[in-house]
């Protein structure tokens, strides 16, 4: 009786062990490169309800103290916010669409459509991945230009309607991963290719639609350099190009910086949580294929 008692303890301790080596030192692990990671973020938001005084004052206020919620106003009243946020939209909402349409239009066809040539066109349409968008932008721009297109939206969202690269490789390898018997059993039953994309890859791909969703709105509502090369009003600007316009105009108001840096920041935070599930899912989906 108590060599059994003696091996259920140690049975349990071994037990204890094994949580505490597979479980809890990860996650504490995880929690503290977290709260690091957290820090300038944590930092810009504390400035941003600071005064004027407190902003670098020593010993750092992680707590403002006094607190001003009145500098989200004020950054608000100081700039055109809001019709920065209306183009912001503008060219990081519209280009969703035309990356996930064309994106798994060409990726169904690589994937799941046999044609001559498709083994020699799929490694040049991924090798367009290794040319730096440096190389192109010159020329790029020369093209909008001759067309009479540049200081508009269209230079932005255009492009986006024929997909990108990474995209289709994305969704091609989504693809190949979903068994060519659904493919075969309704072609027998008469559906046209276009049905079949339609009703049936699309309906799975949700995971990694969302994944290309939310890598093109990211790009769309960061881009700098492409908005700066091509619209030159201010009323036409994204929030990135008025944060720069911002710091010029406002250079020693740092809270009301940090405060408009805050509103540009929160969007994307919230729609990655929002999708995270499903993003996360494409990612491991479109990886282990």
């Amino acid at each position: 009786m108590q060599s059994e008692l003696s091996s259920q303890k140690e049975l349990n301790r071994l037990k204890r062990k094994k949580v505490i080596k597979k479980t809890v030192i990860p996650h504490v692990v995880l929690i503290f490169f977290a709260i690091i990671f957290s820090l300038p973020f944590i930092w810009l938001v504390s400035t941003s309800f600071k005064t004027p005084e407190n902003v670098f004052k020593m010993p750092p206020q992680w707590i403002p103290r006094p607190f001003k919620p009145e500098n989200y106003i004020n950054a608000v009243k100081a700039i055109p916010f809001f019709t920065y946020v209306k183009n912001t939209l503008i060219i990081s909402i519209i280009p969703i669409f035309g990356q996930m349409i064309a994106s798994a239009l060409v990726a169904y066809s690589f994937s799941k459509i046999d044609w001559k040539g498709k083994k020699i066109l799929f490694p040049i349409v991924m090798a367009t991945m290794m040319l730096p968008s440096q190389v192109t932008m010159v020329p790029v721009y020369i093209i909008w230009s001759k067309l009479g297109l540049v200081n508009t939206f269209t230079p932005l969202i255009l492009p986006s309607l024929f997909g990108s690269a990474f995209n289709i490789f994305l969704l091609r390898q989504f693809f190949a991963g979903i068994p060519d018997s659904y493919i075969e059993a309704s072609r027998i039953d008469g559906a046209s290719e276009f049905r079949i994309f339609a009703q049936i890859l699309l309906p799975l791909s949700k995971p990694v639609l969302t994944s290309i969703a939310l890598f093109t709105f990211m790009g769309g509502w960061n881009d700098f350099m492409t908005p700066l090369m091509y619209l030159n009003e201010s009323s036409k600007w994204p929030l990135s190009i008025g944060l720069q316009a911002f710091t010029f105009q406002f250079q020693q108001q740092w809270e009301l910086l940090m405060a408009a840096t805050v509103l540009f920041t929160v969007p994307m935070i919230i729609i990655f949580f929002l999708g995270q599930k499903q993003f996360m899912e494409g990612i491991v989906m479109t990886g282990f294929k």
